[in-house]
């Protein structure tokens, strides 16, 4: 029997507070409504972003059903929506594509104005949700909510992609695959032969890594204090592995000396404000490029001397790697089907959708890079 048009009741991971696991429940989830579509979840990755949510750095309208790292089948569609139909392979956009609006529009941004990063309203755009637990609305987060055996998304936050592509890898293309790798290649435009330094080897800084060689560069410096990262580093494209703790000097005068000078790009794939101002020394005074990549905490700001511009620095960041979301993501994931991209040397863990916590436990003991989640 058809569930188009009705109301589904299926399993969902539900946060009701910060600093606490998540709650595998059944909830229900409403059918779209005009220009959404509903989606059933196939897969999904854990991301540092849902775990800012947990210990309150990324603030969100809470309860909530997190996850934004997913891939999924069209179950239905409301009145209006032509890109895509029940039955295709999608991922949701955590970076939606609106096409309409100023920043849209303009060549090199990705920014749309409906982004629910600035927002964060923890609902559809019309300011509904489309979650009920135990008789309560659930919030919806990023405008993909992908921990859920059922989603809605609005039709500017999917695309569709290759039927034959598989959901369990290309998921990772739903976020943090795409951030790090559009981090390099899109956003700093790392050059041949030139030297970057990546900060944070996760999954994320792993696949900055994968941009910084698909790009050209000679030299790719990766710093973690945690060494078990550094042999994945290296099978990524990493020349050298370095921890700050080694040294009793700060790390970026430890980069300066190693490149003379500073690295020609840097990448902040951590999320501290630290890391972030030992990325912008890091790279050369006159001009080196460092990107932020990683989510900064809630509420926090940094003093800078201007005079670390004014030689000729530059500064900078992107959601989502910088890519129009509808756009890109049909393409990544074709490269990816022709073997153009690694995206398997990213998952080292594949879990029950219900082991979530789990998961969660491996991301804070340092011992996964992805885990991605079966529905």
């Amino acid at each position: 029997m058809s569930t188009a048009g009705k109301a589904i009741k299926c399993k969902a991971a539900v946060l009701w507070e910060t600093h606490k696991p998540f709650s595998i429940e059944e909830i229900e989830v409403a059918p779209p409504k005009a220009h959404e579509v509903r989606i059933k979840m196939v897969a999904t990755g854990v991301c540092r972003s849902d775990d800012h949510v947990i210990s309150g750095n990324f603030v969100t309208p809470l309860p909530a059903v997190l996850g934004h790292e997913g891939a999924g089948i069209v179950e239905s569609v409301g009145e209006g929506v032509t890109s895509v139909k029940p039955g295709d392979k999608v991922i949701p956009l955590v970076s939606p594509q609106c096409g309409k609006c100023k920043s849209s529009k303009q060549p090199e941004n990705n920014l749309s104005r409906k982004n629910q990063y600035g927002r964060r309203s923890g609902t559809m755009l019309d300011g509904t949700t489309r979650f009920t637990c135990r008789g309560k609305p659930i919030h919806n987060f990023l405008g993909t909510s992908t921990f859920s055996q059922y989603t809605v998304v609005d039709e500017i936050a999917v695309a569709k992609i290759d039927g034959a592509a598989p959901l369990e890898k290309v998921c990772l293309i739903g976020c943090g695959f795409s951030t790090g790798y559009g981090s390099a290649v899109k956003v700093a435009k790392v050059t041949p032969g030139s030297s970057c330094a990546v900060f944070g080897l996760g999954g994320v800084g792993l696949s900055v890594i994968i941009g910084c060689k698909t790009a050209g560069a000679a030299r790719i410096i990766a710093v973690d204090i945690n060494k078990d990262k550094f042999a994945k580093a290296k099978e990524l494209g990493a020349t050298e592995c370095i921890n700050p703790l080694d040294y009793n000097k700060p790390i970026e005068e430890v980069l300066q000396e190693m490149t003379d000078g500073g690295v020609d790009f840097s990448f902040e794939v951590i999320g501290r404000l630290d890391t972030m101002m030992s990325a912008l020394l890091s790279c050369h005074a006159a001009y080196g490029v460092s990107v932020i990549v990683g989510v900064p905490p809630n509420a926090q700001n940094l003093s800078v001397n201007p005079m670390l511009l004014l030689l000729g620095r530059t500064w900078k960041g992107a959601i989502f790697g910088g890519y129009k979301s509808k756009d890109a993501i049909p393409k990544l994931v074709a490269d990816f089907m022709a073997k153009k991209i690694p995206l398997e040397p990213l998952i080292t863990h594949v879990l029950p959708f219900e082991n979530i916590n789990e998961a969660f436990d491996l991301l804070h003991a340092g011992k996964s890079i992805r885990t991605v989640l079966m529905f």
